[in-house]
């Protein structure tokens, strides 16, 4: 018997994924049961075979499962132009030795929800495909999640893919309107909280400097998304899926967290993809999401250190 608490991560790796999933490789209070792969921020191919060998560097003996190849309905774009084609940098690293599962991402989950009923936390990193396909075929899904943390979303409509809406959501907007109307409770590290809490990059190269094989791995495939960054956003480097992944290993470390109700938006020729928060509750909804507002930057920046140094 383990205290540890059984994590699954959904996710669509990625040079910000691959940082959260470090930082969940380094923890030693959850055990991962699985990780779930979409398409989202490149191709499926590529985030399987990222997720692969983002295992192999860290050693870790983790199932990898893979899932949905594009969005439930609508074709979306992908975000290569930041992550690299392959989502890694284009570094070209050799592809790892380790195969993917058989079983599909979205069974996978289901299995997982029943083999941890009651205390399973499921962190969603990219695109909700995955889930939306496993609450489709199994609405029953989230009476055995004990905790749902997605990064996704734009509060106050201030997205990074359009005007209006954040890539995730963006990417696969029905598959979100499942999820958040099917869950109870999700907790929520959306875009607008990631641009307030930037890393310095001097202090991100600070600790790609550590000399862990892991540290150097991550230092070669995040080169052209933080190059990118300089240029576009200026000092700060934005990693979304670290403060979720930061979130949901330390929710304690959450210093203003706000529950209101939250819509997806599904229509509208600026809108489509935008989470709609009732801030002042005019509609009577529950108040089913918690939004991170702000959370403890020193811890945070504690759990990246450590995750790229561990090792």
């Amino acid at each position: 018997m383990t205290d540890r608490i059984p994590l699954l991560i959904d996710t669509d790796p990625g040079v910000d994924d691959a940082l959260a999933l470090l930082m969940a490789f380094n923890d030693p209070r959850h055990e991962i049961v699985g990780l779930t792969i979409a398409a989202g921020n490149v191709g499926l191919q590529h985030t399987v075979a990222n997720a692969l060998k983002l295992c192999e560097v860290a050693g870790q003996d983790i199932p990898v499962f893979a899932g949905a190849d594009a969005p439930l309905l609508h074709p979306s774009p992908d975000a290569g132009y930041v992550h690299g084609q392959d989502g890694f940098g284009d570094v070209g690293f050799e592809a790892a030795k380790r195969q993917v599962e058989a079983e599909h991402a979205a069974l996978a989950i289901i299995r997982l929800s029943h083999q941890h009923a009651g205390k399973l936390l499921l962190v969603a990193l990219g695109p909700l495909t995955n889930v939306a396909l496993a609450l489709k075929l199994d609405p029953t899904l989230p009476q055995r999640i004990a905790r749902l943390v997605v990064m996704g979303g734009a509060v106050t409509c201030q997205g990074n893919i359009t005007p209006a809406a954040e890539f995730n959501v963006y990417f696969d907007p029905e598959a979100a309107h499942i999820v958040f109307e099917a869950f109870e409770r999700i907790d929520l590290a959306d875009w607008e909280a990631v641009m307030a809490h930037g890393l310095h990059h001097d202090r991100v190269v600070g600790w790609l400097a550590a000399g862990s094989e892991r540290g150097r791995f991550y230092e070669r495939i995040s080169e052209k998304t933080r190059l990118w960054s300089i240029d576009r956003r200026g000092d700060e480097w934005h990693a979304a899926d670290a403060l979720a992944m930061a979130f949901a290993l330390e929710p304690d470390g959450a210093l203003d967290v706000q529950d209101r109700p939250v819509s997806i938006e599904l229509e509208g020729t600026h809108s489509r993809g935008a989470t709609v928060v009732d801030w002042r509750r005019q509609e009577g909804r529950a108040d089913k999401v918690s939004i991170l507002m702000k959370y403890d930057q020193a811890r945070f920046e504690r759990l990246i250190a450590a995750a790229l140094a561990a090792g």
